[in-house]
């Protein structure tokens, strides 16, 4: 079998699986496995791969098949232009959350925050690209699963990133976090309980479901975290989230009721509502509590 007929073979049976980027995967997987690239392919495309290379190829387009994630087979995502290792441990990030990182970086240089605390890390890949963008940056991850904490360790490694400014931590949202910090961004769980049967295969059966799961209304991280973020966000912070698209003007109303200033949400590619932030008013806070008590 040439490489243009294994790669032919590898989309139709994709198409056929109803994998919807057929045409795509069976390329990186192509790729993967082979190792070159288009350019090199164009010159080679005729010529017989080796058994080995065509066992393999057919190998992993067997398991795309089955809706394993791409990102599972190969091991690796980009994000930022970086490149991170995945596993069925962390959500693979996406570009929607690239967003977040975009405007996390933009309210950092603009206000020259350097200490970044990342609550549900995952893969590490928001904190990680954040200290990529300014060599003075520092900050935490936290997680509860210890499984993905690993990986984002193995992430910071690969990126050459120091341990010392770079820290994860195994951690419920703040109950094992220390001291205070300039900005704390999340990209927390926000599906909600009865709409996660309703996603996607590779996203439903192979994504960890704790990342996944916001609870009934997809609401519930976002109250806990405005809730107890206080004391770890310095005055006149930065509080950033991830949303799903219809959740802005709920998540902006706990920034509001909780005393935080110029509060901003920020579309992505698609024109859906992505991040929304504000700037931690400790004395508007204050105001709050007496009027309520």
């Amino acid at each position: 079998m040439t490489f243009r007929e294994a790669l032919n073979w590898g989309k139709e049976q994709l198409k056929k699986a109803g994998i919807a980027e057929y045409d795509l995967d069976a390329w990186l997987l192509m790729e993967y496995v082979s190792g070159i690239s288009r350019a090199m392919y164009y010159v080679k495309d005729r010529k017989e791969m080796t058994d080995e290379c065509r066992m393999r190829y057919e190998d992993v387009i067997r398991l795309r098949m089955s809706r394993i994630p791409l990102q599972h087979i190969t091991g690796v995502q980009e994000f930022m232009g970086y490149e991170f290792r995945v596993n069925e441990h962390v959500l693979i990030p996406r570009q929607d959350t690239e967003i977040l990182v975009e405007e996390a970086d933009r309210a950092a240089r603009e206000a020259g925050y350097s200490r970044i605390l990342d609550l549900c890390t995952g893969s590490g890949c928001i904190l990680l690209s954040l200290l990529k963008m300014e060599e003075h940056r520092s900050g935490t991850g936290s997680d509860l699963s210890e499984p993905a904490l690993e990986t984002a360790e193995e992430n910071r490694k690969l990126l050459g990133i120091s341990g010392e400014r770079a820290v994860f931590q195994k951690s419920d949202l703040f109950e094992n976090i220390e001291g205070t910090y300039d900005m704390i961004v999340s990209n927390p769980p926000y599906i909600r309980t009865e709409e996660i049967r309703q996603l996607q295969e590779e996203v439903r059966l192979f994504d960890p479901y704790q990342a996944l799961d916001g609870k009934e209304d997809g609401l519930y991280f976002y109250r806990k975290i405005v809730k107890e973020v206080g004391r770890h966000l310095r005055d006149q912070g930065m509080l950033l989230f991830e949303i799903g698209c219809d959740q802005a003007e709920a998540v902006s109303r706990f920034l509001r009721e909780a005393g935080y200033d110029q509060i901003r949400v920020k579309k992505d590619l698609a024109g859906l509502d992505r991040v929304v932030g504000g700037v931690y008013n400790k004395a508007r806070e204050n105001e709050e509590e007496l009027t309520n008590v």
